[in-house]
């Protein structure tokens, strides 16, 4: 089974680059979670994969070959990015049917699929008349109709319930596991370092980290903080035994005392500490989230910012 390989994908609109040069692999037998703040350029980038966008300039190609080479695409590639696309007054069972015929599959693979995102007993039901989650489930259903060995997911787990989320866990790793090839764009860190092996983390359309789940966790660098009241003797203390005291604002503002230490184990300090003489109240190790990591790595690249709203000064008794 063949992996994604993107080279040198650009894509503007209106001069605005929305995928600049873009390059990265996604491997069988994994699952890739393609990360990014809100504008990105991960749906655009998805849907040239797919060839619902043409790029500017570079190359994609699924399974060694693009996207429009495949006489029969379903049968190559599985793609869920707009679940909402079906008529409304269509049927689950009749719009599988219809991909189905499309694309020359038999028809036993509209039960099959079906039945693999439990919706077998909602298959004669409107689309309209579907829950959110069911409707992602559909598209989940659309995708694997094939058999597929590459699957593009945008935002799958959008609206499934916690119970829904385990489920497409489980699916997607059982895909992975099979040696198909699975990229998954996400705006649950927390679920998406569960899920995947791989991380393709993207900026106003620029690669700004691909990596393994474990590399890009091992980047959460440990700090710990330390109080004490003698804090010329402690900077002392830690620079003589390597470590250094962060720069970054004190995160506690009303204890002038604590500062963060990074370089050094909390048990490193405590010793450096007791070999100087020097009395610690604290000793608090702390290592960053892995939504604090991302935060961190995608700072320079969030489009949108929202600020508090102005705060209206009250009005006197007499106004």
């Amino acid at each position: 089974m063949g992996g994604i390989n993107v080279r040198g994908l650009t894509k503007s609109y209106r001069r605005q680059k929305v995928v600049d040069d873009l390059t990265f692999d996604v491997h069988p037998g994994t699952v890739t979670g393609f990360l990014g703040p809100n504008g990105a350029g991960k749906t655009t980038t998805m849907r040239m994969l797919v060839g619902l966008v043409r790029p500017d300039a570079g190359t994609a190609l699924l399974a060694g070959r693009p996207y429009s080479d495949y006489p029969s695409p379903l049968r190559a590639v599985g793609a869920l990015l707009d679940p909402g696309w079906v008529h409304p007054q269509r049927t689950a069972r009749a719009h599988l049917d219809w991909l189905a015929r499309s694309n020359g599959l038999p028809e036993d693979r509209v039960d099959a699929v079906l039945l693999m995102v439990g919706l077998s007993t909602v298959g004669d039901r409107r689309f309209g008349a579907l829950s959110l989650g069911m409707r992602q489930r559909l598209g989940i259903a659309a995708a694997m109709l094939g058999d597929p060995e590459v699957l593009v997911l945008d935002e799958p787990a959008n609206g499934l319930d916690p119970q829904g989320i385990a489920w497409l866990r489980g699916l997607l790793r059982d895909l992975a596991a099979d040696g198909r090839t699975v990229l998954v764009s996400s705006h649950l860190l927390a679920e998406t370092a569960l899920l995947a092996d791989d991380l393709v983390i993207i900026g106003r359309g620029r690669l700004l980290q691909q990596c393994t789940t474990a590399e890009f966790t091992a980047l959460q660098q440990t700090h710990v903080l330390v109080r004490a009241k003698d804090q010329e003797r402690l900077a002392t203390v830690v620079a003589e035994a390597g470590g250094t005291i962060d720069a970054a604002p004190n995160p506690r503002p009303v204890d002038p005392d604590i500062r963060l230490v990074r370089g050094l184990s909390a048990e490193e300090i405590g010793h450096a500490a007791l070999q100087a003489g020097l009395v610690l109240h604290e000793l608090t190790p702390r290592r960053r989230t892995v939504e604090e990591e991302y935060l961190r790595l995608t700072a320079d690249s969030v489009e949108y910012y929202s600020r508090p709203p102005a705060v209206r000064p009250e009005k006197s008794p007499e106004q």
